[in-house]
């Protein structure tokens, strides 16, 4: 009884090794088949073989990966996990149906989180890495397509980790930078826009868009230094040149914006703008006999100028005034004269932009000192009318 317990007790521990050794080679198989897969996917895309012969044998790759995942012996292997992420990744990138690449997508998600857990000594870091290579290109893809479909939450939240990952891709950043500007999170556009700049861009509205993120947080003295910066690399560009002034002005640095001014006519006299700014800094230090010269050369230029010509009859009332306060002999016909001027200059700009309050009101003040009194009301009638 003894020797026949022996033999059976050995013989079954035999079927069990050659068991157990069949389980190992299946375990070893699977991952082994998968390797396989990963290499014929490389030769077809060196070969150049088209997308479904290369998306076929990602599926034989998949397929074994699958399989040793769920096996107990593979499941926690890295080798499993990062060869999946790069198949599933790849597969998300030249899959051309929506659903299924979507799924693909979520499986290297998943892949690539679990590969990083179980590679701890990184022997896997470069199937690792390339699949989230491949993922981030993805999220670039849904970033854009969100983006031109209006959606710009998800525009933002897709193109932010991909403009992190290859933070020196100057053309991401504006990308996100537009993105977080349409979610008003100027902050992070802010961010972007500047890291597109430090990057070396030169595109004149970037520092448009910059300086304006600036002023918006009343941060006036970054704003103006980002001008400046952009004239630097962009000489005499109008825009950048319109900003810079009317920062100037509305922040009263008059006399840096003259010199601007006076610097950019040197290069571009046939600027009408650039006339009427001057004039209008003319005007504001006083010197309304400059001013109105200037506002003429931008009316030289487009004689249907309503700014121009609103603030040129401005010129001419404030003229009318110190002629008036004068002591010289002449001054009451001055008066006059400069008064005419301004009715008959004010009257063309309200011909122009009948709707313009401002025009009205001066040309009423006009008529009440010539005591006009038909056309006072006759304009008072129009204001009621707004």
């Amino acid at each position: 009884m003894g020797d026949t317990r022996r033999m059976t007790i050995k013989t079954t521990f035999s079927v069990l090794l050659v068991l157990f050794s069949l389980s190992v080679a299946a375990q070893k198989t699977q991952v082994q088949i998968a390797r396989n897969a990963l290499g014929k996917l490389q030769s077809a895309i060196v070969a150049g073989q088209d997308s479904k012969k290369q998306i076929i044998i990602i599926g034989e790759g998949i397929k074994a990966t699958e399989l040793a995942k769920k096996d107990r012996r593979t499941k926690n292997w890295p080798e499993t996990w990062a060869i999946s992420a790069y198949l599933t990744s790849y597969l998300a990138l030249i899959d051309e149906n929506d659903q299924s690449s979507e799924q693909s997508f979520s499986a290297a998600t998943e892949s690539i989180d679990s590969a990083k857990t179980y590679d701890k000594y990184q022997d896997n870091s470069n199937l690792i890495n390339a699949a989230l290579l491949n993922v981030t290109i993805k999220k670039q893809d849904k970033g854009n397509a969100a983006y031109n479909a209006g959606d710009y939450v998800t525009a933002y939240a897709y193109l932010k980790e991909v403009s992190d990952f290859f933070p020196k891709d100057s053309t991401l950043a504006i990308n996100t930078a537009l993105a977080a500007q349409n979610i008003r999170s100027y902050d992070n556009a802010l961010v972007y826009f500047k890291r597109a700049k430090d990057n070396g861009v030169k595109n004149p509205v970037l520092f448009q868009s910059l300086a304006n993120l600036y002023a918006g947080k009343f941060d006036t003295e970054n704003a103006i230094k980002t001008l400046q910066e952009g004239l630097k690399l962009n000489p005499y560009n109008t825009f950048i040149t319109y900003d810079y002034i009317n920062i100037l002005l509305d922040n009263e640095h008059y006399a840096e914006a003259s010199q601007v001014i006076e610097n950019s006519l040197k290069v571009e006299n046939r600027n009408k703008l650039l006339f009427y700014l001057y004039g209008y800094l003319q005007q504001v230090n006083g010197n309304n006999a400059t001013a109105e010269l200037a506002y003429k050369r931008a009316l030289g230029l487009d004689q249907n100028y309503y700014d121009a010509l609103y603030q040129l009859g401005l010129a001419y009332i404030n003229t009318a005034n110190e002629q008036l306060k004068s002591n010289q002999k002449d001054h009451v016909e001055n008066f006059t004269a400069s008064m005419n001027r301004a009715e008959f200059t004010l009257l063309q700009a309200h011909e122009i932009n009948p709707n313009d309050k401002s025009a009205i009101q001066l040309l009423i003040d006009i008529y009440t000192r010539k005591n006009r009194l038909d056309k006072v009301q006759e304009l008072k009638r129009k204001l009621q009318e707004f």
